[in-house]
């Protein structure tokens, strides 16, 4: 696979490339290593493109797993309350769990306070 495009939310690649250059290396590499062709596992079923090979976003999933979890890279699931007020988000944060409106992010790979969200 190669990187198309990247989209950085809160500068987060600005700041993976300043004080964090080797993780980034790190997921250039892993994205480098993965055979995307071998991960067209998926059949359409849609009306235009009916028996279509697809990406599988489980295999794609699993292809990754394989190589960054055998870098210290580990799956982590939060609970957030959705909002635009982000003074409202940062207080949030620091209620209890229960009492906050609850919906379920699984972050797909983190460490070291960096966080990889595979969108496919």
């Amino acid at each position: 696979m190669k990187i198309v495009e990247t989209y950085s939310h809160l500068n987060g690649l600005e700041f993976l490339l300043v004080h964090k250059p080797k993780l980034w290396n790190e997921i250039q590499y892993v994205i480098q290593q993965i055979d995307a062709e071998v991960c067209k596992t998926k059949v359409s079923e849609e009306k235009t493109m009916k028996g279509r090979l697809l990406y599988s976003p489980k295999e794609l999933n699993i292809a990754f797993k394989e190589l960054l979890g055998s870098s210290k890279w580990k799956e982590s699931r939060f609970s957030y309350w959705v909002t635009k007020n982000e003074k409202l988000i940062r207080k949030t944060l620091t209620m209890h769990q229960k009492s906050r409106k609850k919906k379920l992010s699984k972050l797909d790979f983190t460490q070291s306070s960096v966080i990889i969200k595979l969108i496919l």
